[in-house]
């Protein structure tokens, strides 16, 4: 049978079945001795003694106090659209945001709501995002047509989630898009008020099909790439006619009509490009949530 040695001070005692440490005693196992700070009971069985490593990992999860992380509260909706818990929002902005989005949840049943919060107390945006708009129960049960807009200002992060019946609009390509330039360069200068604005407009116009999901980089190198094949178009008209005039002696009248008449084609081309940008529709919404948006930082 092992005998282990239990010394406290000076003293020794000889314990068979099991060794007792209280306060900061010292307690022997093999030939090694262990500092224990609060009462600890280490079961021995004969000629089998616990290694000591083992032991020690016993003794750092016996001593080691349990931590508890808390979760990071859901504010109650009271039935408001706009919770501006950071106080970044000014009153204007919000009366106004409450107004129009009250009226487009009247004409379409879609529900677009905005928090913001001063941190996210450790919470991953995406899950505490996702918590919120459950909670919330965003949009109509039979549509799933809800959208939230949560901004951690100290975190500097923000997400857009998108209800299931809205993910085919307002897609995670339209929400990033979103972020990136119209949320992101107004948080940059601490404008707020303009981000959120850019963003609720920008929202509304996605679902609308009016806010397109390519940035402004590609849509403008489109526009050149017209602007450059009607020029090529133009050049191509005058040196045609250029050697028409030369070989054949058309006449300076003929000339000049058919100059008039291209560049009444011109007039009437530019009349149809500007009738064609001019859009009025819009529609909306949110519900039932399974992570579909986008997040940013800024």
């Amino acid at each position: 049978m092992n005998i282990s040695k239990f010394k406290v001070g000076s003293q020794q005692k000889k314990v068979g079945s099991r060794q007792e440490a209280v306060g900061s005693r010292q307690v022997a196992v093999g030939s090694r001795w262990w500092t224990v700070n609060s009462t600890l009971i280490i079961p021995t069985t004969p000629n089998c003694l616990l290694p000591s490593a083992l032991c020690l990992l016993l003794l750092i999860a016996l001593i080691l106090p349990t931590q508890t992380t808390a979760q990071k509260p859901i504010p109650e909706l009271w039935g408001q659209r706009i919770h501006d818990d950071a106080h970044v929002l000014k009153q204007e902005t919000i009366d106004a945001l409450e107004k129009r989005l009250k009226v487009y949840e009247d004409s379409t049943s879609n529900q677009i709501a905005i928090l913001t919060t001063p941190s996210l107390d450790g919470e991953v945006l995406e899950e505490y995002s996702l918590k919120v708009a459950e909670a919330w129960k965003l949009g109509k049960k039979e549509k799933d047509n809800g959208v939230l807009l949560l901004i951690a200002v100290d975190d500097h992060k923000m997400r857009i989630e998108v209800g299931h019946g809205l993910e085919g609009i307002l897609t995670d390509a339209h929400s990033s898009r979103i972020i990136r330039n119209e949320l992101t360069p107004n948080f940059r200068k601490s404008d707020y008020d303009a981000g959120v604005t850019a963003a609720v407009d920008a929202m509304i116009k996605s679902i609308g099909g009016e806010y397109s999901a390519e940035d402004s980089g590609t849509e403008m190198s489109t526009t050149n790439l017209l602007l450059l094949i009607g020029v090529i178009m133009i050049s191509v008209f005058f040196i045609g006619y250029a050697f028409y005039k030369e070989f054949t002696g058309t006449s300076s009248g003929s000339s000049s009509g058919k100059s008039k008449s291209s560049s009444s084609k011109g007039s009437s081309f530019s009349s149809s490009g500007s009738s064609s940008s001019s859009r009025s529709s819009f529609s909306g919404g949110g519900g039932s949530f399974g992570g579909g948006g986008s997040s940013g930082r800024w």
